[in-house]
């Protein structure tokens, strides 16, 4: 008999230059789609997310899908990205101006804090005597404050946007994107289960449907919170003749998606309402910031709910842990990949309890 040795040598070689020639086609194919795939990245979270409206755009329109992504594509170019691009090109635009706004704090003064502020419970006093810190305070400490915090901001926005021009493209090269999954959805679909299927099996097509179940809902419970509350913010900066309410309402969504919150923006607001309008515009301002700054709370857990039945703390450290790993898309990815790990999770233990239980019954 011979030798297997060699045999099981040769077939070692061959599977190790195999895989190293799959990993080097893999890395190329990756290295070539780079400059695609923040676009494709972001196409297909949008895609997903708004899949249901395109079937129901579609019903309406008695069936015809071309219509239909023609309906899609134009609502979400005017509603998506026109709106944004304005805003972030309005913030580059004036990155020198929103510095040098904080000097017009040295004619400003800062009034005496309403009188109903010390009635508030728990807060009143601490509030009342903030207000009083911040009052005491010269015009040139208040520019020192104001002013090194407006210009890094404006330049690191800057330097993150890089060219509005660039940017532009990325947003147009994600609509067509867009435009494509949405005609051919099926077939993407489709081809994605398949792959599913051929690497986990039934676990696979399961990690899939919940994936997207995640986007939805990060989609529902983030975006549709942000856009809402930046839109009623903006209408409170136009209303109030505060400066820059462009700026602020587009400063007001990113705060929103990134889970800071609006507060900053709607306290720098109120404060500058007070110093120009007076007591009377800046309590009805405030009531309307406490307002804008608060509703989330209660908006964005609902409409989470409605778009996934995952654990609300599950998303809400998917988002906040997704944007902290790989920037705005993480607050979809962060979500997908812990939910998928949770359901992988919950099988794996679920497994654990029917074997354990047939090994008691037998």
């Amino acid at each position: 008999m011979g030798d297997p040795q060699p045999s099981r040598s040769r077939d070692l070689a061959r599977t190790t230059f195999q895989l190293l020639a799959l990993g080097a086609l893999i890395a190329t194919i990756f290295w070539i789609l780079r400059p695609f795939l923040v676009a494709l990245t972001w196409a297909t979270t949008i895609a997903v997310a708004t899949w249901p409206l395109l079937r129901q755009a579609q019903a309406v329109l008695g069936g015809r899908r071309a219509a239909a992504v023609a309906l899609m594509t134009t609502i979400l170019l005017m509603t998506l990205v026109v709106p944004l691009y304005l805003g972030v090109t309005s913030i580059v635009a004036n990155a020198e101006d929103i510095s040098g706004w904080a000097q017009s704090l040295a004619k400003l003064s800062v009034p005496e804090p309403p009188a109903w502020i010390a009635t508030l419970p728990v807060v009143g006093a601490k509030l009342v005597a903030r207000w009083h810190e911040f009052a005491a305070k010269s015009p040139e400490e208040l520019v020192s404050l104001v002013e090194p915090v407006a210009h890094k901001l404006a330049l690191w926005f800057v330097g993150q946007v890089g060219g509005a021009g660039i940017l532009l493209v990325q947003f147009l090269l994600t609509v067509v994107i867009v435009a494509i999954l949405y005609a051919r959805g099926e077939s993407a679909a489709a081809g994605v289960e398949r792959f599913a299927r051929r690497l986990a099996g039934q676990e696979g097509v399961k990690a899939v449907s919940l994936g997207a179940q995640a986007v939805r809902a990060v989609a529902l419970g983030v975006i549709v919170t942000a856009i809402l509350q930046s839109a009623l913010a903006g209408i409170g900066f136009a209303i109030a003749g505060v400066p820059f309410a462009a700026i602020l309402t587009a400063l007001v969504f990113i705060l929103a998606v990134a889970q800071v919150g609006a507060a900053p923006v709607l306290i720098g607001a109120v404060i500058w309402v007070y110093m120009v309008k007076g007591a009377g515009w800046g309590s009805a301002f405030l009531v309307w910031a406490i307002f804008c700054g608060t509703f989330d709370n209660f908006l964005r857990p609902m409409l989470i709910r409605r778009g996934a039945d995952l654990p609300l703390l599950l998303i809400f450290a998917g988002v906040v842990g997704g944007l902290i790993a790989f920037g705005v898309v993480g607050l979809f990815i962060g979500p997908v990949v812990l939910a998928v790990a949770y359901m992988l999770l919950i099988d794996w233990m679920g497994e654990g309890g029917e074997i354990e239980q047939a090994g008691r019954s037998s």
